[in-house]
């Protein structure tokens, strides 16, 4: 698990800088940093199911909230996000966060079950 959370951390706080540059960048940093400082903690064997549930809780509340984003963006037939890194178009923006918290999300749950397991 020690490899698993290393690499987690590397890839969040790495998730985090390329949010600088992003429209709402504090947002993002805080999410993403929330889950790098979750991930290398653990590399440790330490957690706090407090910072846990909170990551879960926001991340949970974002997709909820973006979800309509996401099926509009259905709707339209999937149109490709990643073909520019511009985001001329809104829903292209609002995809990329509703993943941005979807992979989040995993990444706490991983966390939140290896906290049960140490129990």
């Amino acid at each position: 698990m020690k490899v698993i959370n290393i690499i987690l951390t590397l890839l969040f706080i790495l998730f985090a800088v390329f949010q600088l540059n992003d429209p709402d960048p504090w947002l993002w940093v805080a999410i993403y940093g929330l889950v790098a400082g979750v991930s290398g903690f653990a590399i440790f064997q330490k957690y706090s199911k407090g910072v846990v549930y909170l990551g879960i809780a926001i991340c949970v509340i974002g997709l909820g909230v973006l979800f309509p984003e996401l099926i509009n963006w259905v709707k339209m037939g999937t149109p490709n996000i990643a073909e520019t890194m511009k985001t001329e178009r809104s829903y292209i923006e609002f995809v990329r966060e509703f993943f941005g918290l979807g992979i989040s999300l995993v990444a706490l749950l991983f966390h939140f079950y290896q906290i049960r397991k140490q129990s």
